[in-house]
């Protein structure tokens, strides 16, 4: 057997390995994106959205804030234009996440697979890409993929069908459950730092007044939540910029 084989050979063996290994750490992964997404299914179905309509936007678009703002855009009768804008504003984490994941790409790494990999950036999938050791194997987390993927997928498919099954007070209170994600996500940082405790709060008081200001609450509630997410941030930004000298800055 020549050495070109022996490589092959052992370079497949070690794809199908990683590809185990992913899809074993992308179980967990999995079963909380079903419950997360059977949520959002739910506000998908007060938008009008139906069964295959959810179930293709979770499997375009892996991003439990960006669908959401993308629903609750199509339930206000936002345009193309505000569902775009929002869409990426919300999800413009994920620029410095592929930024990030492109440091462990191995210099010889196809273009395809940079391409479907930096297609399936999440926080979870990031989280266990970025902090396996050595250059990233693109087949591990296409193994984390092919669990996770599915079940955000279909998850958000029944959670459509049951939205229109189940009696309402049931449905309202899985809709709850969206809240608590959303929440969970907000209070620790804000518990560590006041700065973004006050922005979370200015943010909701914000909102709130925006709804009742005159001329600003006549704007579409999407063009509203674009302008104040863009100016808070803006703000923010130029306040209290962040010190990247700190220890635990750099990713």
């Amino acid at each position: 057997m020549s050495s070109s084989q022996i490589d092959y050979s052992f370079q497949t063996k070690t794809n199908r390995t990683a590809l185990e290994q992913g899809f074993r750490d992308g179980i967990p992964i999995g079963l909380g994106y079903f419950a997360v997404s059977f949520s959002l299914g739910i506000v998908a179905r007060n938008a009008g959205l139906s069964p295959f309509q959810g179930f293709l936007a979770s499997a375009l678009c892996s991003a439990s804030a960006g669908e959401y703002a993308g629903f609750t855009l199509i339930a206000a009768l936002g345009t193309f234009m505000e569902i775009a804008v929002i869409t990426f504003i919300t999800n413009a984490r994920y620029l410095l996440m592929s930024c990030a994941l492109s440091q462990k790409a191995e210099p010889g790494m196809p273009l395809i697979h940079r391409l479907l990999t930096s297609f399936y950036i999440t926080d979870e999938l990031f989280a266990i890409s970025i902090a396996r050791p050595g250059y990233m194997n693109p087949y591990y987390t296409y193994g984390a993929i092919l669990i996770a993927s599915p079940c955000w997928a279909f998850g958000t498919a029944f959670g459509v069908i049951a939205g229109s099954l189940l009696p309402l007070r049931i449905v309202s209170a899985f809709s709850v459950a969206l809240y608590g994600m959303f929440l969970a996500v907000i209070i620790p940082p804000a518990r560590k730092n006041k700065v973004i405790a006050g922005l979370i709060l200015l943010s909701f008081a914000a909102s709130f007044c925006s709804s009742y200001l005159p001329v600003i609450s006549d704007i579409s509630s999407g063009t509203r939540t674009i302008i104040l997410t863009v100016l808070i941030s803006t703000v923010a930004a130029i306040l209290f910029p962040r010190n990247t000298s700190e220890k635990g800055e750099h990713v």
